[in-house]
């Protein structure tokens, strides 16, 4: 099978699936280092035990999880020097100093904080451990700014000229920085790694629930992670939106492969599901909703939408590909919502924490954020296609002059490696979430701990069988 691949595809396969295990453990991180920041404020504010002890039960979690992001991440930069030499030498001049940004910000701010998070409790006072967490929380959120502004002017570049060895060089960093698609793509990525963290933290209470529903870490859990929900999930649809404008704009090959379309024409229907075919240029067994697609794309029911026929056949991008990873985003998405309204009803009726049947979805939503996560850069990154810089630098003028087997070889290796080192840490992230929060609960001294936590203790058992109202 080997002998039938290039190079070329080699080396995106292998760019792809080091990329795919890496963003897992950042879009988790983000979302939890701000969840840690809250934990400590409110344990600050109202020195409430439970607050603390869930603070130490997730930040255990945070370091294996920000340990494996920073592992995956070196080794995937190595990818730039190795089979990627030739995008290297071409956009060091911009790609370069962003990263080198990231580091001396982002990652020095991480780094010269996070041991004091990690074990100065103990050793400094209760506000400077604070701002050490509230720095790790910053810097995550510094270090998803930078690689935001790379990766967005790859999709949308300005502010460079290229010199005449083909080399792009800055002339504006501000419009190298803040580039047309860079502000939506940001809100985007920050908001699903909030949910992302949202949906694994209300998992995990959920899982503790339906063991013990007196659980008080369980409850805070899954209280605070609904709300949440109910606050992002709409807001995150709202920036999809903006961000879909957007790409129509600067992006609109993108944008006829993620809707299906190849004809382009006046009042587009919205393609639910169907089969993209790019020999044959049509989307087969097509669903449609007539007239929405263009009102979606334009806000205007008669609004023009490009097809893929626009665009010569080596510039389109793979429409079976993003179609449906697009979608799979979108529903995911749609699913977030429905899953905050519920929580919504069901807080108002005083039955979030004896749910059961909630419980149990929550708790199959749990990897929901991660799976969003890959298919919105499959997205993103497929849909660029077939370039690296859009429109002006090609991915097979990239690609550096390596031999297949030499690529193959390197991409099996990596493939071995990651799923024993980074499946034995995701294993080992399980297991601490499986861990009772109880357990370190019970290190606080206390006559009633449900009370001194501030939560209603649960309903009995006889109770919540026989169907009481309880309001908590």
């Amino acid at each position: 099978m080997l002998e039938t691949l290039d190079a070329l595809v080699l080396a995106r396969v292998q760019f792809a699936f080091t990329v795919m295990f890496h963003i897992i453990f950042p879009s988790f991180s983000i979302g939890l280092a701000s969840y840690l920041a809250v934990l400590e404020l409110f344990w600050l504010k109202t020195g409430k035990p439970v607050y603390l002890q869930l603070f130490k039960y997730w930040m255990k979690i945070f370091a294996v999880a920000f340990a494996m992001g920073v592992v995956s991440g070196i080794v995937m930069s190595y990818q730039f020097g190795t089979n990627w030499s030739v995008f290297s030498d071409k956009v060091g001049p911009v790609i370069g100093p962003l990263m080198g940004y990231e580091v001396m910000t982002a990652f020095f701010l991480e780094a010269g904080f996070l041991g004091v998070m990690l074990f100065g409790m103990d050793k400094v006072g209760k506000k400077l451990h604070f701002t050490a967490t509230l720095m790790v929380a910053i810097g995550t959120l510094l270090s998803t700014f930078w690689i935001l502004a790379a990766n967005s002017w790859m999709q949308t570049p300005t502010g460079h000229t290229i010199n005449d060895v083909g080399q792009f060089v800055p002339v504006s960093w501000m419009e190298i920085i803040f580039n047309p698609s860079f502000p939506y793509r940001l809100v985007h990525m920050v908001m699903a790694a909030f949910l992302t963290t949202a949906f694994v933290v209300g998992a995990t209470g959920a899982y503790h629930l339906l063991k013990e529903q007196q659980s008080v870490g369980a409850r805070l859990m899954l209280s605070m992670a609904m709300w949440m929900i109910v606050v992002v999930a709409p807001l995150q649809i709202v920036a999809g939106d903006l961000h879909g404008l957007n790409t129509v704009e600067h992006q609109p090959a993108k944008v006829a492969a993620m809707e299906g379309h190849f004809e382009t024409q006046k009042g587009a229907p919205l393609i639910l599901f169907g089969i993209p075919d790019m020999e044959l240029e049509q989307t087969k067994y097509a669903l449609e909703i007539p007239k929405l697609g263009s009102f979606i794309l334009t806000h205007d029911l008669n609004g023009e939408v490009q097809g893929l026929k626009a665009w010569p056949k080596d510039e389109r991008p793979n429409a079976l590909i993003v179609f449906w990873s697009f979608r799979v985003m979108v529903v995911i998405g749609i699913g977030m919502l429905l899953i905050g309204l519920m929580s919504l009803w069901l807080r108002k009726k005083g039955r979030l924490y004896n749910a059961t049947l909630f419980h149990r979805t929550m708790l199959m939503m749990g990897p929901a954020g991660f799976v969003a996560v890959l298919a919105g850069w499959i997205t993103t990154e497929v849909g660029r296609q077939p370039y690296t810089v859009y429109g002006l630098l090609r991915t097979s003028e990239s690609v550096a002059p390596v031999a297949a087997p030499a690529v193959a070889a390197s991409l099996t290796a990596f493939v071995i490696c990651y799923f024993i080192l980074f499946g034995t840490g995701t294993w080992y992230l399980l297991k601490m979430m499986r861990r009772s929060p109880e357990e370190t609960l019970s290190t606080v001294a206390t006559d009633n701990p449900i009370r001194s936590a501030g939560i209603t203790p649960a309903p009995s058992v006889n109770k919540n069988i026989l169907g009481g109202n309880h309001h908590d």
